[in-house]
């Protein structure tokens, strides 16, 4: 219908029930069990149909029972309390934050999906809920932090499964009228557009808000009339599966968010790119850079990587985004005017080495070369990550390349059952949620009465297999099935038994499949008279991912045989939703990744909170997490080149594990009682993810590692009109092209060996420097217990100082090496550029004797 003229009509919400409105156009709602319920208790079945969505929710409410709330003198205390929290918590400052910056100026946070609440579907999974977590936490800290991503019409796809359980896509329309958003403007008052350079002509973006608690998320849309049908579809899906599309989106986050902050009069000192995604956000900072500090591109090279933090998520090569450069030229056509360099310069910028002109464009590598702060999300992945991306750094050891870790954290409040907030709110304090952890709390978790806690857990079960039943019910009914089938879905799983969750993306190395393996062992688990079994799976494939949709289809017709259909469930469309109760009501959260595939996980830091069990292969954050005493592990960490073999071993393990020491603990009731061992290891488990895991010590890593040292150097470098980061460039091109000359002689030793632990001996090494002088290097000897005849397996660093000045840039290095423990060493000597890391970790720029 043409011309067709649209309009929203909100509910008249009387005088004392106002701030509602204010409350629902913000999502700190969300992660706030009062705030919700202030909403929920107006009508509960009314609350879930909305999808708990409080706009949405709003309009059902009929006028009369409006009136009749606002009334209701008991609601309105209610309402008042959450106001008054609102006031404090989103709108005042923390006068007491010791994290709380004196400044305006914010950290910009860049991110391709967010997961902050169902009912906004921003997000496809964990990188998406991780992002989420961080502006909660940000906000309760009130760090400075704002965020930037895109506004996807149809989100990411929703899962059904047809008759065979194969799975199926669909892409509904998210109405905008039913999100909390406001359109941007600039300081002049009007609405702030973006442009960029395309293949096609010119892409046109709008941008709009929503509010995090106090962190403002802007997010670009190029659904709007300026743009063709093929512009406008950018921002249609999440993780679009056409090459060019996807490109264009990257670009649009990278390129166009910081152009739409800097239209807002936002110029953020620092910026953190999580994931690749949006590393195109470093060339427009070059090009801002040099325009608004009057510098030269070398100059603006001192100081945007300076002043970047980069984390990466993915620990396989495969998983990162890589462009042909003919794909990406058309939209550098504006940079190469504006950074005095050809589109050829800029994206070989992202192109590993040794690739040729041709070569991809690696979004991995861009953000890499972009940012001097870079990091991946757990111990293990961070050793992954400099193993795989080692090859930009030639010539440095592996575990030396500049790639550091933050393990993941969760926000606790997002997560934590109704159960165990009570439980925490009179054992810990009514402010339990916004208070840093000490070793207090740890006491006053042990004080948790056993009963307490157990009624907890069974309370959580209970709602899970309720809700379970609703969505098996409404799966069956979707597909008309029968009725018998109907009615068994009506009473599946049981309140009282063993219950474990798989839940995750269904991809290959997550290995869903690992139970199914010996599925007589299962069966016989499961249907155990004594000690019986339950499992609840839930996830999905990507839709172009053929394996993880048969992995799902075989588990889908295991479930259907007689003989356990009563006792394993498959619930489709796995999202916020579903994880928060599964991640509450489990008993044991399962995760068997093909390790080291696992960059982190952080779901089972959710159940973890909550007192569920992990059982998990020592991959991710659980390498890090796992001790005896809180949950088991899957095998000891071992890693077999053939796969099929690999996951033989797993499944065998696995089955031992929870026939030999998960369900003996579990129905371990003497006389009749409650599981005590099992009680003892949930208080360890919450313990272990308040105390490591949370999503507020991550961000005081954060702070400390890279925001507080990127802001310093930003406020250095930008001093007396870029004076230092003009001189850095000066030693930088200094440096780059005296180092041919370098020469480093082998090392040798004053005293002749064997040597005995706790003695010690000089080494010595003649070096050419040429016209470097000694204060521009750092001479080091290299040393550590052997790995083989010739490699070191673990490095360590002696600084080598100047014995002697032989003239002619030739000097005497040496050094005392302490010997500290038996075994067999090596040694050998090395020269690198001194100076920050940014000077330090130059590719290239190492010599070895």
């Amino acid at each position: 219908m043409s011309h067709l003229q649209t309009f929203q009509v909100f509910p008249l919400l009387p005088e004392p029930l106002s701030f509602l409105e204010v409350l629902s156009r913000n999502l700190w709602w969300c992660w706030n069990i009062n705030a919700i319920e202030l909403f929920r208790r107006i009508n509960p079945r009314l609350w879930n149909m909305a999808g708990r969505n409080p706009i949405v929710f709003l309009t059902l409410i009929p006028q009369e029972r409006l009136e009749e709330l606002s009334k209701d003198e008991s609601y309105l205390a209610h309402l008042k309390r959450i106001k008054e929290q609102f006031k404090s918590r989103v709108l005042e400052p923390l006068v007491d934050s010791k994290t709380s910056y004196e400044r305006k100026e914010p950290i910009a946070y860049f991110s391709m999906e967010y997961g902050i609440h169902e009912s906004l579907p921003l997000f496809a999974g964990g990188l998406g809920v991780l992002a989420g977590d961080h502006l909660k936490a940000a906000s309760d800290m009130n760090i400075p932090l704002i965020a930037v991503g895109l506004l996807y019409h149809h989100g990411y796809f929703r899962q059904f499964l047809d008759q065979d359980g194969w799975q199926q896509e669909e892409y509904p329309e998210t109405d905008l009228y039913h999100l909390p958003l406001e359109r941007v403007k600039d300081p002049a008052g009007k609405p702030v557009t973006v442009m960029i350079d395309g293949p096609n002509g010119n892409i046109h973006a709008i941008v709009w808000k929503i509010m995090v608690g106090r962190i403002p998320l802007f997010l670009l849309d190029t659904n709007t009339p300026e743009n063709p049908p093929d512009i406008r579809d950018i921002t249609s899906t999440l993780y679009a599966g056409e090459q060019s599309q996807r490109l264009a989106q990257e670009i649009l986050l990278g390129i166009g968010g910081i152009r739409a902050l800097e239209s807002m009069g936002i110029h953020p000192p620092v910026c953190h790119m999580n994931e690749g995604h949006s590393a195109f956000s470093g060339l427009e900072r070059l090009a801002q850079t040099m325009s608004k500090h009057q510098v030269d591109l070398k100059t603006a090279w001192e100081i945007v990587p300076r002043t970047t933090v980069f984390t990466t998520h993915t620990p396989v090569a495969a998983g990162h985004d890589e462009f042909p450069p003919d794909l990406v030229r058309p939209y550098l056509a504006s940079f190469e005017n504006r950074l005095g360099v050809s589109a050829d310069k800029v994206i070989s910028w992202g192109q590993p080495l040794q690739t040729g002109p041709e070569g991809l464009l690696s979004m991995f590598v861009l953000g890499l070369r972009m940012a001097q702060h870079r990091n991946g999300v757990s111990a293990l992945h961070g050793k992954v990550a400099r193993n795989m991306w080692s090859h930009v750094w030639p010539g440095r050891p592996k575990d030396e390349v500049p790639i550091s870790h933050i393990t993941n954290g969760i926000h606790i409040p997002s997560w934590i059952s109704i159960e165990n907030a009570l439980l925490f709110e009179r054992y810990i304090g009514p402010d339990w949620q916004w208070q840093k952890w000490n070793e207090d709390f740890a006491q006053r978790i042990d004080q948790v009465y056993d009963e307490e806690l157990w009624r907890a857990r069974e309370m959580s079960r209970s709602r899970l297999i309720r809700t379970c039943r609703e969505l098996m019910v409404k799966q069956y009914a979707r597909r008309n099935a029968p009725k018998a089938m109907m009615e068994n879905a009506e009473s599946v799983l049981d309140q009282d038994i063993l219950t474990i969750a798989f839940a995750r993306r269904f991809a290959t190395y997550k290995r869903a499949g690992l139970l199914l393996k010996d599925q007589e062992r299962l069966e016989a688990l499961i249907n155990s008279e004594t000690h019986p079994v339950q499992f609840i799976f839930s996830g999905k494939a990507h839709p172009k991912d053929n394996e993880g949709k048969e992995m799902i289809k075989r588990l889908i017709e295991f479930a259907r045989k007689p003989s356990v259909r009563q006792r394993v469930a498959f619930i489709e469309d796995y999202d916020i939703y579903v994880a928060r109760y599964l991640v509450q009501g489990a008993d044991v959260w399962l995760n068997t990744p093909r390790r080291p595939l696992e960059a982190s996980g952080t779901s089972g830091m959710k159940a973890a909170v909550n007192g569920v069990l992990n059982v998990s292969i020592l991959d991710g954050w659980w390498d890090e997490g796992y001790s005896e005493e809180r949950g088991w592990k899957i095998g000891s960490g071992e890693e077999y080149p053939d796969s099929d073999y690999q996951d033989s071993i797993d499944s065998q393990a696995l089955f031992n594990v929870l026939e030999n020491d998960v369900i003996p603990c579990f129905y371990d009731r003497k006389n009749g009682n409650i599981p005590e061992q099992w009680l003892r290891m949930m208080k360890a488990s919450i313990k272990m993810a308040m105390t490591i895991f949370s999503a507020r010590l991550m961000l005081e890593k954060y702070e400390k590692q890279f925001y507080q040292p990127a802001l310093k150097q930003y406020q250095l470098l930008r001093e007396k009109h870029a004076e230092i980061a003009r001189k850095w460039v000066s030693k930088h091109e200094r440096i780059y092209s005296l180092w041919k000359d370098i020469h480093v002689g082998r090392p040798v030793s004053g005293t002749e060996g064997p040597f005995h632990a706790g003695e010690a001996f000089q080494v010595t090494t003649e070096v050419r420097l040429g016209e470097l002088l000694p204060d521009e290097v750092e001479v080091e000897l290299y040393h550590g217990s052997l790995k083989s005849m010739d490699i070191i397996d673990e490095s360590n660093i002696e600084k080598m100082s100047v014995i002697k000045d032989r003239g002619d840039g030739n000097f005497l290095y040496g050094c005392t090496l302490e010997c500290r423990s038996s075994g067999r060493y090596g040694f050998t000597a090395r020269v690198t550029p001194k100076g920050d890391d940014w000077i330090r970790f130059i590719p290239g720029l190492i010599t070895w004797a």
